[in-house]
């Protein structure tokens, strides 16, 4: 799903309480004097410096005002709705994490259980997840919702930290980076015998490289084809791969135009799937099973058989949908 463009006008809105121009200049005088404290080691320190480690938190609903609403004074909260189940959620994290460490302290990625916080999600109005907002001095703004490019993410970010700092002068978090560099060598588990492959692809995914990261999670099931882990790499990055350059509103318009076309069916399902819309995606398929015969059928079913890998077999949500399809096609 393409990210929704990113709403300013809340932010607007409360131009009158914090001047730009006040507020860029208290952000300047900021950052100044957390230069001349020093930017690292016991002047980071005195200075207040967090480990990279506190830019990236988990939240709940007890914690949230503190979390979050109060945070967003000091520094951008970007929220990242997920859960356990969501497949495309597993794709966007490491990568909002990597991204947030990478900021610098300039945001902070606050994690939201969905499963856990029923009553966040409702009060956002989430439909489908991963489901990414920011607040910025208390104010929410929708940055996007499901799996998108990195350079998407990036430019997004770049915007929120720039209205962040010339609306209401935050400059984040002073950033001490070697608090936990030691801690996490030595607390590092050895490498397994396809590691350095399953991290190949991890890196081609989160660079945009989709056929690179087919390849790799290829080569290791080539070697180990029970392997879970490349399974499952596999067939996310195979769905996104198809849904790379899908035009969502044209995709949309043909299944609805088109309820017994499989191939349209089927392209539909894929962007459900990416968007977090699981039983839609599910249901979408088994409804066109139903409606078709022979090898369009056939057609139809491996597909769906695909998604099923994507989500896991453990998923409650694929027992369902199984047992739907074998009532339609016995």
């Amino acid at each position: 799903m393409q990210p929704r463009n990113m709403s300013m006008s809340g932010v607007v809105d409360l131009a009158a309480v914090k001047a730009a121009g006040e507020a860029k200049a208290k952000a300047e005088q900021a950052r100044a004097e957390s230069a001349r404290q020093g930017g690292s080691g016991a002047g980071a320190a005195a200075a207040g410096a967090v480990p990279p480690s506190a830019l990236v938190i988990d939240v709940d609903e007890a914690g949230f005002e503190r979390d979050v609403l109060q945070l967003s004074n000091e520094v951008p909260v970007v929220l990242d709705f997920w859960a356990e189940w969501c497949e495309p959620c597993k794709q966007l994290s490491p990568l909002l994490e990597r991204l947030t460490v990478e900021a610098a302290g300039r945001v902070v990625l606050a994690k939201v259980d969905v499963d856990a916080n029923q009553m966040l999600m409702q009060q956002f109005g989430i439909q489908g997840i991963p489901a990414v907002f920011a607040v910025v001095a208390g104010q929410v703004l929708p940055l996007f919702q499901g799996v998108v490019p990195e350079q998407q993410i990036r430019e997004t970010l770049a915007q929120l930290v720039q209205v962040a700092e010339e609306r209401f002068g935050l400059i984040g978090l002073q950033v001490d980076p070697g608090a936990e560099g030691a801690a996490a060598a030595a607390a590092a588990p050895p490498a397994g015998p396809y590691d350095a492959l399953l991290e190949a692809a991890v890196v081609a995914l989160d660079a945009g490289d989709l056929g690179g990261a087919v390849q790799a999670y290829k080569n290791v099931l080539a070697d180990d084809p029970a392997n879970m882990e490349a399974k499952l790499g596999l067939a996310q990055a195979e769905l996104l791969s198809r849904v790379q350059h899908m035009n969502p509103q044209a995709v949309r318009e043909a299944a609805a135009a088109n309820p017994r076309d499989p191939q349209a069916q089927i392209a539909a399902a894929d962007l459900d799937l990416v968007g977090g819309h699981v039983e839609d995606a599910f249901g979408r398929l088994v409804d066109t099973v139903r409606v078709t015969a022979g090898d369009e059928r056939d057609a139809v079913r491996v597909r769906l058989l695909e998604l099923f890998e994507v989500i896991g077999a453990d998923d409650p949500r694929v027992s369902a949908a199984r047992t739907a399809l074998a009532r339609v096609l016995f």
